[in-house]
């Protein structure tokens, strides 16, 4: 659970929203509870009904579509839920709640969310009470009553917080864990953990001159004593009187604490420590933020690079609270813990420098799993017995373990090794214990898709789920007798909720949808909670009771934007003549499209950035602002395609891994399949065809001009990365492994690498204040351009825009500039 690991840091009411993504309400009230500015945002003029589409109005302030519900989550007691809605530009979230039978929502005051913020709670053993943290203090709520107490009010937070099988609270802040006794109220100390060396105390005279010391001065030798008989009478009332707070953990000055986990019973303390040198920047790099508001250059820190992070794995820790006893655990458990898994790569890079690689076995570095996209920890203890398993990696990238952990022993045990070639996925890696069992269920990607398994104890491991689909986002029900899930079952860009019983195996569809969508189930296990879209339709909230009918909650999506006349873009699949199959993609056809027209049409080829995600499904795009320029574009008579190249996420582990040491090659490879399929189907001019993209696809555009010059006829490049050492490690090193190891697959992968093949118009344009893919990364390239003295491109800097651009301005002269590229070389 989330609250067992120390540093969740998550507010129940802190939701992410993606870049931009926010939308607007059309109903009054919402309108009248925003500010005059927004107001104004809201009642500009739209769009009407089926009239050309300007680039000002699809890159204007995106309220005017809707601003939509976020984070949406249940309340306690199954008849309510809660979320929050943020207008684009506004630093604060509105928060709202809404019972399952209304068809409005009433928003909350400042006062009333202490109340509301529960989404991340835990609950006692008899799940009568739940325990969470708002704005860094502890509350608990009555179940049955509803009833909120606030049990802490101070300025330093709460980390986290669980109950322990006595009924008792514990929570811990920083490196301090404490208990409050239910029965006294007292608040107890149980550990205090300090990353310092243990204090010497009073110490013998050593050396010859102390020594003459403490003889010949009487002073000096009565003084040693009364401190000696000082130190002596605080130990002896340390460990006489129950009174005293527990001792003190000295664990070094070398290391700091990344994680902290607690024991049901409050006995053991799991800790995972790292050199407290390691960071994530590098010392020597800033980032120059050009508009200071004092009108002087500042410098920002900045991420450290994949060249140069040197990630020196954990060390996992058990402390015995009763005992005083410090175990280090050992990771010899861990089944291939010293296999050479780079090997071969190693050797390859070796003969390409003429020398030779012998391979040798080696404890390997690991950490625990950093998945990307969960919200529990690492480590998960059973509900009411000292029993842990624990997720960890290879910070090699290529295994993941689980393991139960011998207490007294300090030894791991594995109960699953995922070992991959390529790179462990860092999503589909949820897992948990059975209540009251000793058995384990997970997520795999060992069969190529993402399946549900269960492993009971001391039998062979069970899939729950099987097939060509991906199964994601596991949920077990309230009385642990269904495991609840979201797969692509019906076509890959389609979402449902699935149930699988774990007696039996049976499977259940739970939803009929036809786009995307994620859910939340109630606490009661009787309701699914939906936010879901479809291709036209921004994500709106329903509910699902199973067995029941669909009903809409929320319609926040304007009336502006649900009555203009979009087009749906038909998703289709493309024949790879690359040996992958087939290569979904989203396809937009011009205005009067006739396929039989003697003059063929231009075509743009979009890249959705990220590498690892999903753009051609059937849900409404997270590209918001590209879906509405793409059907502008067919308003000016271009064909457009959106292509899940090889390296999308929802197409399973080998889709997945096909980029691995070569990132750009099998992309560029789809690209030019999704070229010939719309010569062949929609009638395009193959020698009138564009393409473009931000991130990932800014790269990918760079690969295609640079690679296969004749493939387009002019690319646009955004936010881009030009050279994949300077990107960070987590994502990189999973798909490049590190610069010195390999540095093959970053040749063969950075586009800097490969400049002097560029013959067709490039339009490059980054944010300086980009702290993901830095401005540095452009200008590097650009040098490298001038000096292969190539005149076919142009540059468009924005000195105020991070990764994710913000303001409507930098919108609106980015797609100026492409729509200008795209008609000045295509038409």
């Amino acid at each position: 659970m989330t609250s067992l690991i120390r540093h969740s840091g998550l507010s129940v009411l802190a939701i992410a929203i993606l870049s931009g993504c926010a939308a607007t309400s059309n109903d009054q009230t919402a309108i009248e509870q925003l500010t005059p500015l927004q107001n104004q945002v809201l009642l500009a003029t739209p769009p009407k009904v089926n009239e050309s589409l300007t680039l000002k109005q699809i890159m204007a302030n995106p309220d005017w579509m809707g601003v939509l519900a976020k984070g949406a989550y249940w309340g306690d007691d199954s008849q309510s839920i809660y979320f929050a809605r943020q207008a684009h530009g506004d630093p604060v979230k509105s928060y709202f709640e809404q019972g399952v039978g209304e068809t409005t929502a009433t928003q909350l005051s400042l006062n009333e969310l202490h109340n509301t913020s529960q989404q991340y709670g835990v609950l006692n053993s008899e799940k009568s009470k739940k325990a969470y943290i708002y704005q860094g203090n502890i509350f608990v709520k009555q179940l049955s009553s509803g009833q909120v107490s606030q049990l802490t009010r101070q300025n330093t937070p709460v980390n986290g917080v669980r109950f322990l099988n006595n009924g008792d609270i514990a929570y811990w802040q920083g490196d301090n864990i404490f208990q409050i006794h239910n029965s006294s109220g007292l608040h107890e100390q149980i550990a205090s953990i300090k990353m310092s060396a243990k204090p010497k105390g009073v110490e013998e005279p050593s050396s010859y001159i102390a020594k003459q010391q403490h003889r010949l001065i009487q002073y000096v030798a009565q003084q040693h004593d009364k401190e000696m008989q000082k130190e002596q009478y605080k130990k002896e009332l340390t460990k006489a009187d129950p009174t005293m707070a527990s001792k003190v953990w000295y664990l070094g000055e070398g290391e700091r604490v990344t994680n902290l986990s607690l024991s049901p019973d409050g006995r053991f303390v799991l800790l995972s420590l790292i050199d407290k040198k390691y960071s994530w920047r590098a010392e020597h790099d800033i980032m120059p933020n050009y508009l200071g508001k004092e009108g002087y250059v500042d410098a920002v820190p900045a991420r450290a690079r994949v060249a140069e992070d040197k990630n020196p794995g954990e060390r996992l820790v058990l402390l015995d609270l009763d005992t005083h006893t410090e175990k280090a655990i050992t990771i010899e458990g861990l089944e291939g813990f010293d296999e050479d898994v780079l090997a071969k790569v190693k050797s390859e890079n070796a003969k390409a420098k003429g020398e030779s690689y012998k391979s040798e076995r080696t404890p390997r570095k690991i950490q625990l799993m950093q998945d990307w996209g969960w919200e529990q920890s690492a480590i998960q203890w059973q509900e009411t017995e000292n029993k842990v398993a624990i997720m960890l990696e290879a910070i090699d990238n290529k295994d993941r373990w689980i393991a139960t952990l011998d207490l007294g022993k300090g030894s791991l045990t594995t109960e699953h090794r995922l070992h991959d070639e390529a790179w462990v996925n860092y999503n589909f890696n949820q897992f948990g214990w059975l209540p009251k069992s000793d058995d384990l269920y997970y997520l795999s990607e060992e069969t190529g898709y993402s399946h549900i398994y269960l492993k009971r104890a001391g039998e062979q491991v069970e899939p729950l789920t099987q097939g060509k689909y991906v199964v994601s986002d596991i949920t077990l029900g309230p009385k642990a007798q269904f495991i609840y899930y979201k797969a692509n079952k019906r076509h890959p860009g389609i979402d449902n909720v699935y149930r699988v019983e774990v007696s039996t195996g049976k499977d259940e569809q739970l939803t009929q949808w036809d786009g995307q969508l994620d859910y939340s189930l109630s606490p009661d296990g009787k309701s699914l909670l939906l936010n879901a879209s479809r291709r036209t339709e921004p994500s709106e909230l329903y509910l699902q009771p199973i067995g029941g009918e669909l009903k809409k909650m929320t319609s926040y999506t304007s009336d502006a934007f649900k009555d203009y006349a979009w087009q749906a873009p038909e998703v289709v699949a493309v024949p790879s003549s690359h040996g992958a199959g087939e290569v979904y993609a989203r396809v937009y056809l011009p205005q009067g499209y006739d396929k039989s027209q003697a003059e063929k049409y231009p075509a743009v080829i979009f890249n959705h950035g990220a590498g690892y995600l999903q753009n051609a499904h059937y849900g409404f795009s997270g590209y918001f602002r590209e879906f509405m320029f793409h059907n502008l574009l067919t308003q000016q008579g271009y064909v457009v395609m959106d292509m899940d190249y090889r390296g999308s996420k929802g197409y399973g582990r080998d889709w997945r891994t096909a980029v691995y040491r070569q990132m750009g090659t099998p992309e560029v490879e789809d690209l030019e399949d999704g070229v010939n399929w719309m010569a062949a189907n929609a009638n395009v001019d193959a020698n009138r065809v564009g393409t473009y993209g931000g991130s990932y696809g800014g790269f990918l555009t760079f690969m295609a001009l640079f690679n296969e010059p004749e493939l387009f006829q002019a690319g646009a490049a955004l936010r881009p990365v030009t050279d994949w050492a300077h990107y960070n490690a987590p994502y990189t090193s999973n798909i490049l492994n590190t610069p010195d190891v390999d540095p093959i697959a970053y040749e063969r992968s950075s586009p800097i690498e490969h400049a002097q093949g560029l013959q067709k118009p490039l339009l490059i344009m980054s944010g300086v204040l980009d702290d993901n893919v830095f401005f540095q990364d452009s200008v590097r390239l650009v040098q490298r351009l001038i000096e292969l003295e190539k005149p076919m491109f142009e540059t468009a800097i924005y000195p105020v825009e991070p990764h994710g651009f913000k303001e409507p301005s930098s919108w609106l002269d980015e797609y100026r500039r492409i729509y200008k590229l795209f008609e000045q070389e295509l038409k």
